[in-house]
């Protein structure tokens, strides 16, 4: 199978799956109304540790430039509307998500 991540904007998750099987879900942050979260399809084209600023402890970056899926510093902001467009994830669930993907990972964002 492969896997690839599920993005509702709407109801602040992201999904993993293998194949048609959701393998886990994690709460996000999404991008507020004026810096509104990109709809599409795109990919993971890069990673990177502790990337600094308010990106928290990891960075994946979308082929959307840019857009990223990302850990946060302000970890209260999770389940709201406050990015300039990003994914916001907890540290510790940006990591363990980062584990799973590989670079060239589809990446579905919708309402």
């Amino acid at each position: 199978m492969v896997r690839w991540i599920d993005i509702s904007v709407g109801k602040h998750e992201l999904k993993l799956f293998d194949g048609n099987r959701v393998l886990k879900k994690y709460p996000i942050a999404v991008g507020r109304m004026v810096t509104s979260t990109p709809y599409g399809t795109f990919k993971i084209i890069n990673k990177q540790l502790n990337p600094g600023g308010p990106f928290g402890v990891f960075w994946m970056g979308l082929s959307k430039p840019h857009y990223g899926i990302h850990g946060t510093n302000n970890p209260s902001s999770i389940g709201k509307n406050v990015s300039h467009g990003c994914i916001r994830m907890h540290n510790k669930d940006v990591l363990e998500l980062s584990k799973k993907v590989l670079i060239g990972t589809t990446v579905v964002i919708h309402k």
